[in-house]
């Protein structure tokens, strides 16, 4: 029987992958820096031109993300960037993987052209996760992306930074905040926390509970979190407290529907965190109770709104429609009370008119002033 040879329709839809690429780079790159190496090799042979924003929008990452796997891959010469005399990104070199290119060789394989644009500016934070505080400032220039630049870590340094007393205790603490044993990856990351981002064991086991209190235990977005942080020059608990609170979207919405626009103080989050965690309560109902404290009164609106939530937590409200009936039942017991006023005795005392009063809102109107 003759040999049969096989071919594709369509001889150009492929890329090729070195298999020294799979053998000895891909098992120490993350998830950002594998996606943009392998789009670059798919651009490349399609012969296509692409640019840092749209390999952010493609993998939903941001464009400092992109910019960081780019120099990753740079530094373990996979590729070379080109700039401009001011400083912008406008090519790509992808090298041949032989041991010669990755010696230095430096022989281009192909060239990805990249339009011309700002290194690091315009840099768009909207895809970090939904939770993640949304930086305020920018690095100025390309080389600021490399200072947070996360290093693979040898076996040796990973032995050491295990081996050290400190250590132990922070790796205990990270472990019972994730619930299961760190891989080898994790606490590479915890290295890296202490290594590049400088953090105190403090402000780790405070970025670990703010972002496992907001079900988050997947160390990316751990890692996005702290370089985040990193980058807006947090180094103590507190002063991450106050900017995860400005961007705390509960938080806001809370402050807002009590008509405030600043941060919340201590006190005030003393009653958001009893709302939300002690009571338990949906935004929708902890939402009601704020509107219905800016209809009833201007001044002490968390005291007011306390007032009616704690109410509420006493007669099992669960849900915003468990409110209705204890609207139709306060109804209920006015009217009753309306036509049925209180009988008058003879004693020469009580000759006068007796007024029925509300005692559960003159209770609330105390509380108001």
């Amino acid at each position: 029987m003759a040999r049969l040879t096989i071919y594709p329709d369509n001889h150009v839809d492929s890329t090729v992958v070195s298999n020294l690429f799979i053998d000895e780079y891909m098992k120490d790159a993350n998830d950002a820096q594998l996606k943009v190496y392998l789009y670059l090799l798919r651009m490349m042979s399609a012969h296509l031109a692409t640019s840092v924003s749209d390999i952010a929008d493609r993998f939903n990452h941001t464009e400092k993300d992109v910019l960081r796997a780019l120099r990753y891959w740079e530094k373990q010469q996979l590729l070379s960037l080109d700039y401009d005399g001011d400083k912008n990104l406008v090519g790509i070199h992808i090298h041949d993987l032989t041991d010669g290119a990755r010696a230095g060789a430096q022989m281009p394989a192909s060239f990805v052209p990249m339009p011309v644009m700002p290194a690091v500016e315009d840099v768009r934070r909207d895809a970090v996760p939904a939770g993640l505080p949304q930086a305020e400032s920018q690095p100025d220039s390309a080389q600021a992306a490399m200072v947070y630049e996360k290093p693979s870590y040898t076996a040796d340094q990973l032995r050491e930074f295990k081996g050290r007393q400190e250590t132990t205790q922070l790796l205990f603490i990270a472990e019972s905040y994730i619930g299961k044993p760190l891989t080898p990856s994790e606490i590479k990351t915890i290295l890296y926390f202490t290594d590049v981002l400088r953090f105190s064991d403090d402000l780790i086991d405070y970025l670990l509970q703010y972002c496992v209190d907001r079900g988050k235990k997947d160390f990316k977005y751990i890692e996005k979190v702290a370089v985040s942080w990193a980058e807006d020059g947090i180094t103590t608990p507190k002063q991450a407290q106050k900017r995860a609170t400005r961007y705390d979207k509960n938080i806001y919405t809370i402050m807002n529907g009590l008509g405030k626009s600043n941060s919340p103080t201590a006190k005030e989050m003393e009653f958001i965190t009893r709302w939300l965690k002690d009571y338990g309560f949906t935004m929708d109902i902890i939402i009601e109770a704020c509107e219905r404290t800016v209809l009833a009164t201007d001044k002490h609106r968390f005291e007011y709104a306390e007032s009616i939530l704690s109410s509420w937590k006493r007669q099992n409200v669960h849900h915003k429609a468990d409110i209705q009936g204890i609207d139709d039942l306060h109804q209920q017991r006015r009217k009753s009370a309306s036509s049925n006023p209180p009988k008058q005795s003879g004693n020469r005392f009580n000759q006068f008119t007796q007024n029925n009063y509300d005692f559960a809102a003159l209770e609330q109107e105390l509380v108001s002033n």
